[in-house]
C-alpha cells in the first residue's frame, strides 16, 4: 500500500535541500517527496492512502546510539527507588514492593534507581539499612548509574564476600570504617559480580520483558536501538526473538570484548554487521572506568576536595590494546565506555597503537565510538577526529547530575561536561544517548538538555556548550545512523531510505527551546507501518 503524508511541517534532516511538503511511501521505503504541486497527481489516486498531518510535524524517527534494551524491561519490573529522598523511604518502598508483588519468603527483592547524590543522607544505603527490609531474603539495590549498589548481609553471605575477600580488579568492596568487614556497598566490577542476580531467571520471561522494553522506545519515537554489553545468554535470547519475528524495532547488539566475542561473531554470522529479522551484531563493547557522579570515573586530575584520588582504571594499557586489536582484526566497530579523561587517554593511545600493528586492510573504516565522553578534553576531541572516532555523548548528565559535577569536579571541569558544541565545531559526528535503563529513552528530553544545559536546580551549566536545535536533531537522527553504518538507509527523509518516521505535535525548530521537552510524540512509524499512536483520550 502506498501512503502519502502531507498537511504539516516536514523536517527531512537533508541539510540545504529544498523544503518538502509531502512524502510518498511504498513498501516501507520513501519513494518520492517534494512540493504539493509536484505531487498533486498523487492526491487523485484512490490506491494511495492519504495521511493528513493536520499541522503536526513529520521527521525521521529517532535512533538510539547507546543503551541496554535487554535491561530496560527487567529494570521496569524492579522496585523503583528513583523518587526516594532518604533511607527510610527506600526501606518502605522495598517492603511495599514485597507485599505488592506477593514475593515468596525465599525470593530476592531488587530495587533500582536510588541516587546517593540526592538522598538526604548523601550516602549509599549500606547493609544496616537494607537489613531493615529483611534478614531472611537477598536485598539488592542498584544505583541509578548502574555502576554501584548495596546489598544486605544475606546477599554478602551467599556471594561469599567477607573480611577476607579482596577487591575485584577494577572494583571496590565497601568496608565498615576501621575494619575489613564488608558494609554492603559494592562498586564497579564488584557490583557487576553481583548483578547476575538481576538476570538469573530472565530466560523464561525475556520475550515479555523485551516487549515492555520495546514499547518504551517506540512511545518515544525510537525505531533503532542498542543492546550494549550483550552477554552470551542474551545473544541467544535475541536470536530466538529474531527467529520468532518478535522485534518491532531494529536492535544492534555489542557483546563484551573482554569475554569471547570472536566466537560469538562466528556463531552468529547471520547477524554479523547486517540485520536479520531486525537484529544485528554491530561490534564489541569495552568498559574502561566508572561514573563521575559516583566518583569512579578515571580522571587525570583529582576530584574536587581530594588530595590525590582520581578514580581508577579497569584495565592496564596492554590489555586495552589487545581488546582494541581484537575488534580491529575481527573487522568490527568497538564501543568503549569512557567517562573520565584518563580513560579517554587510555582508549586513544591504545586504539592508535592497535591500528598501527593490525594488518586488517579495512582497519581505518571501522568508526570506533567513545561512549559517554563526560570529561573529554579539546585535545582528545582532536585525536578522535584523526582516528575517525565518534563521540556518543551522554548529554542528559547536564540535567540529572550537572549540580553534582560542579561539586565533584569544580566549576571549570564541571561546567564543561558533555562538550557537545566543541565536538560539533571540530567536525565530529556527534550523537546523543540516554544509556537506558539509567535514564528513560526520551530523545526530546535529550534535545532539550543539549540546547539549554539546565541542571535540576535550574542553573545553566557551561552555556558555551549549548548546541542549536538542528544540531541536536542531527545527533539523534542522521549522526546516530552514521554510527551504525546506516546513513544511506536511515536518519533522514530521502528517496530510497526506509520510512522510519515520527510525528510530533510541535516543530522543535520553531518551538520555544525551553519547552522542547514538552513536545509529544503522536505517532511512530517503522518502515511505513504505524507501531505507536498516542491515545487522544
Amino acid at each position: 500500500m502506498k501512503k502519502l503524508y502531507y498537511g504539516g511541517e516536514i523536517i527531512t534532516m537533508e541539510k540545504d535541500k529544498e523544503p518538502v511538503e509531502a512524502v510518498l511511501v511504498e513498501d516501507g521505503v520513501i519513494q518520492d517527496l517534494g512540493s504539493l504541486s509536484k505531487l498533486e497527481p498523487l492526491f487523485q489516486d484512490d490506491n494511495i492512502e492519504k495521511h493528513n498531518l493536520e499541522g503536526n510535524t513529520l521527521l525521521p524517527s529517532f535512533i538510539d546510539p547507546h543503551s541496554h534494551i535487554s535491561m530496560v524491561g527487567p529494570v521496569a519490573a524492579l522496585c523503583d527507588l528513583s523518587e526516594c529522598d532518604n533511607f527510610n523511604e527506600i526501606v518502605d518502598q522495598l517492603k511495599a514492593y514485597i507485599k505488592e508483588k506477593q514475593l515468596k519468603d525465599s525470593d530476592p527483592v531488587i530495587g533500582f534507581g536510588y541516587d546517593h547524590n540526592v538522598l538526604q543522607e548523601a550516602e549509599h544505603p549500606t547493609k544496616e539499612v537494607l537489613n531493615q527490609v529483611s534478614m531472611d531474603r537477598i536485598v539488592i539495590v542498584m544505583h541509578t548509574s548502574g555502576h554501584m549498589g548495596c546489598v544486605n548481609d544475606l546477599a554478602l553471605q551467599i556471594a561469599g564476600i567477607d573480611e577476607n575477600t579482596k577487591d575485584h580488579e577494577g572494583g571496590t568492596i565497601g568496608r565498615v570504617q576501621g575494619t575489613l568487614e564488608p558494609n554492603g556497598y559494592l562498586e564497579e566490577a564488584s557490583m557487576m559480580a553481583m548483578r547476575e542476580k538481576l538476570t538469573g531467571d530472565m530466560g523464561t520471561n525475556f520475550a515479555a520483558m523485551m516487549q515492555q522494553g520495546q514499547e518504551m522506545y517506540i512511545k518515544n519515537g525510537i525505531t533503532t536501538c542498542q543492546d550494549g554489553a550483550t552477554s552470551k545468554e542474551i545473544m541467544q535470547l535475541f536470536h530466538t526473538l529474531a527467529d520468532e519475528n518478535a522485534l518491532m524495532i531494529d536492535v544492534v547488539a555489542y557483546p563484551l570484548v573482554m569475554e569471547t566475542p570472536t566466537e560469538l561473531l562466528e556463531q552468529y554470522k547471520r547477524y554479523a554487521k547486517k540485520y536479520s529479522n531486525r537484529f544485528k551484531l554491530g561490534g564489541y563493547k569495552l568498559f574502561l572506568d566508572g561514573s563521575p557522579q559516583g566518583k569512579t570515573a578515571w580522571l587525570t586530575e583529582p576530584y574536587e576536595g581530594e588530595t590525590d584520588y582520581k578514580g581508577y582504571a579497569w584495565y592496564q594499557d596492554e590489555e586495552v590494546r589487545q581488546f582494541a586489536l581484537t575488534a580491529i582484526n575481527d573487522d568490527v566497530q568497538l564501543l568503549t565506555h569512557c567517562n573520565g579523561d584518563a580513560a579517554s587517554d587510555q582508549l586513544l593511545r591504545s586504539y592508535a597503537n592497535a591500528l598501527q600493528v593490525s594488518t586488517n586492510p579495512n582497519k581505518h573504516k571501522l568508526r570506533p565510538v567513545m561512549i559517554h565522553c563526560q570529561t573529554v578534553r579539546d585535545d582528545q576531541l582532536d585525536e578522535m577526529l584523526k582516528l575517525d572516532m565518534i563521540p556518543s555523548i551522554f548529554n542528559v548528565h547536564t540535567y540529572y547530575w550537572g549540580d553534582v559535577h560542579l561539586k565533584n569536579l569544580g566549576a571549570e571541569r564541571g561546567s564543561r561536561i558533555s562538550p557537545a558544541k566543541t565536538a560539533f565545531d571540530k567536525g565530529l559526528a556527534v550523537n546523543f544517548h540516554q544509556d537506558s535503563p539509567v535514564v528513560k529513552p526520551d530523545m526530546l528530553h535529550a534535545i532539550w538538555c543539549a540546547v539549554n544545559r539546565k541542571t535540576r536546580s535550574g542553573s545553566t551549566i557551561g552555556e558555551q556548550e549549548c548546541v542549536t536545535v538542528y544540531e541536536a536533531l542531527q545527533a539523534v537522527t542522521i549522526n546516530a545512523a552514521y554510527q551504525y553504518f546506516e546513513e544511506n538507509t536511515k536518519g533522514s527523509i530521502a528517496i530510497g531510505k526506509y520510512a522510519d518516521l515520527v510525528i510530533l505535535d510541535q516543530n522543535p525548530l520553531t518551538a520555544n527551546k525551553e519547552e522542547i521537552n514538552k513536545i509529544n510524540v503522536l505517532e511512530t512509524i517503522k518502515e511505513g507501518s504505524t507501531i505507536y499512536q498516542k491515545n487522544e483520550t
